[in-house]
């Protein structure tokens, strides 16, 4: 267990949080919601400040799908860099968000695109988490047919995080979606081969293939309640934790 400002015992030190592009609308009809980012970058603010290293990986949902793309006729490696692209623009709106708070942030990007992001290097990112920098991945993993639930599962991977926080807008994984059935089961935690027996939406295939194998924990919470990552950092019984945890 790690220590943050004052003695604050983290659950974590370093962690990757996965935000998907929905997020950065926050329900309205804007593809990106100025108000949404802000709040989103002060959660973020008070874990960076109890000395956490923060790494975030970002979707573009809200501007465009690469797979509904794809659906509506354009070719599918088209389609998948059009949505890298705008996870890139999420990134770059999240970094502004953040430093207007006093963070120093760096964005790295799967895609080369040296006007406006550092590419992608391990090194310099775990570096970058090292000197107490928030580090945004975008471009998912700069390849077409992976998404970034995957990029996500494998940025935790590169640059050592201790778990893998998936913020939705839902609190946890249950045994069958919640919104359809008023008898779903959420789970506090479960291990991930439990989740894969079950067939449990917790990540894409790949994403969790990745996870499981790396035994790298995955907390699933929801990302609507104010100081959530923060509990989660914690250690606090916030959504579901998937995977088994090391006791102390």
């Amino acid at each position: 267990m790690s220590e943050g400002v004052a003695g604050t015992p983290l659950r974590w030190k370093r962690a990757l949080l996965k935000l998907s592009g929905e997020a950065f609308a926050g329900g309205g009809t804007n593809s990106i919601d100025p108000a949404t980012v802000k709040r989103i970058a002060e959660e973020i603010h008070s874990v960076a400040a109890l000395g956490a290293e923060l790494a975030v990986v970002v979707g573009g949902g809200n501007i465009i799908r690469g797979g509904l793309a794809s659906a509506s006729g354009i070719d599918r490696t088209t389609a998948d860099h059009m949505g890298m692209l705008a996870t890139v623009i999420n990134a770059l709106a999240l970094q502004d968000a953040l430093e207007k708070l006093g963070l120093q942030t760096r964005t790295q990007t799967g895609l080369a695109m040296t006007a406006v992001a550092e590419p992608f290097i391990r090194r310099r990112a775990m570096r970058h988490l090292e000197k107490g920098r928030i580090v945004i991945f975008g471009a998912g993993t700069g390849n077409p047919y992976f998404t970034t639930d995957t990029a996500a599962a494998l940025r935790a991977m590169e640059v050592q995080a201790q778990v893998l926080l998936k913020a939705t807008n839902i609190d946890g994984v249950y045994d069958k979606d919640p919104r359809r059935h008023p008898d779903a089961k959420r789970f506090d935690q479960i291990s991930h081969e439990d989740a894969f027996r079950r067939r449990l939406n917790v990540m894409d295939a790949t994403a969790f293939s990745l996870s499981m194998e790396s035994n790298l924990p995955i907390v699933v919470f929801d990302m609507n309640v104010p100081g959530n990552i923060r509990r989660v950092m914690f250690g606090e019984p916030v959504g579901t934790v998937v995977g088994d945890l090391e006791t102390d």
